[in-house]
C-alpha cells in the first residue's frame, strides 16, 4: 500500500498527451494507466489536468498554473511530470511564482538537457510538420522546446528553487525489448548520448537530489505495457513503483 500524502499530487502529461484516450469497443486508456486508482485507493488526492498537447513550455506551464488555481487555490501540491511535463512544471515553479505552493517535483523520463532526436526531427522534418500543424490549428513550439539548444537555454533561465524538492526517474531500454516505433529515435539518441529509453537518454533525464533508474521504454515509465517484455514474462505493473516515489516524501504523509 502506498503512503497517503496530505497534499494533492498533480500528474502532468508529456508532448501529445491526454488524460484519457477513447478507443473503439474498449475502455478509455489513461495517460498514466492504473496509477490514479492505485494511489487513490490509499486516500491520495490525484489531479490529472489536460494541457495543450503540442504548445510550448511557457504556454503549458501557464495552463497548469491556471488549473491549480481553479482546483485547489493556494493549497500545497506535489507534482509528477512525464517527459515535457517535467519541464512545464519546472517553468511554472521557477518563473510563474509557484515556488511557495509546490512541495516537490518528480520528473519521469524528462529531457532536461533536450533530446538529440528532437534535434534530428526539427532539422529534417520541420518543413513538413509546420505547415500541417498550421493547417489543423495546432501549435508546434513544444517540439522545438525539446531540442538540446533550447533546453540548454531553458536551464540557464529556469534554475531550481530552494525549498522545492526535485527528484527524477530515468529509463533505459535496449534492443530486443524496444517496440518498433522507438528503433530510430533510440539509435539517434544512443549515438549522441548513450543509453536511453527510446527517446530520452539517462544523462538527460537525471535531475535533482536523487534519480531512480527504471527498465523500460519511454511509455513504459508511465505504465504503458511493453508487449515484447510481456511476451517474455518480464513486464510488471509500475503502480507500486509510483507508491515508492511517494514514500520518499514521508514528511508529508498521514499516519496510516
Amino acid at each position: 500500500m502506498p503512503p497517503r500524502l496530505t497534499a494533492p499530487i498533480l500528474f502532468v502529461h508529456g508532448l501529445g498527451g491526454f488524460t484519457q484516450l477513447p478507443r473503439r469497443n474498449a475502455p478509455k486508456r489513461e495517460y498514466f494507466p492504473g496509477i490514479r486508482a492505485y494511489l487513490e485507493a490509499a486516500g491520495n488526492h490525484i489531479l490529472m489536468p489536460r494541457v495543450s498537447p503540442t504548445a510550448g513550455i511557457a504556454t503549458r506551464a501557464a495552463e497548469l498554473k491556471g488549473y491549480l488555481a481553479r482546483k485547489i487555490g493556494t493549497q500545497p501540491v506535489h507534482i509528477i511530470g512525464h517527459s515535457l511535463g517535467g519541464l512545464d512544471a519546472r517553468y511554472m515553479i521557477s518563473r510563474l511564482g509557484m515556488e511557495s505552493q509546490v512541495l516537490s517535483l518528480t520528473t519521469i523520463g524528462t529531457p532536461h538537457r533536450g533530446s538529440p532526436f528532437a534535434d534530428w526531427a526539427v532539422a529534417r522534418l520541420a518543413r513538413l510538420f509546420r505547415p500541417l500543424f498550421r493547417l489543423i490549428g495546432l501549435p508546434d513550439e513544444g517540439i522545438f522546446d525539446l531540442t538540446t539548444d533550447a533546453c540548454r537555454r531553458f536551464n540557464e533561465d529556469t534554475p531550481d528553487v530552494p525549498g522545492v524538492r526535485y527528484y527524477s526517474v530515468a529509463g533505459h531500454c535496449e534492443s530486443p525489448w524496444l517496440p518498433t516505433p522507438w528503433y530510430l529515435p533510440s539509435r539517434i539518441v544512443a549515438r549522441a548520448e548513450g543509453i536511453n529509453d527510446g527517446v530520452v537518454s539517462v544523462r538527460s533525464a537525471i535531475w535533482g537530489e536523487h534519480t531512480d533508474y527504471w527498465f523500460g521504454d519511454h511509455l513504459n515509465l508511465v505504465n504503458w505495457p511493453n508487449r515484447r517484455l510481456r511476451r517474455a514474462g518480464e513486464w510488471h505493473d509500475r503502480a507500486a513503483e509510483y507508491g515508492q516515489l511517494l514514500a520518499r516524501l514521508e514528511p508529508d504523509t498521514h499516519q496510516m
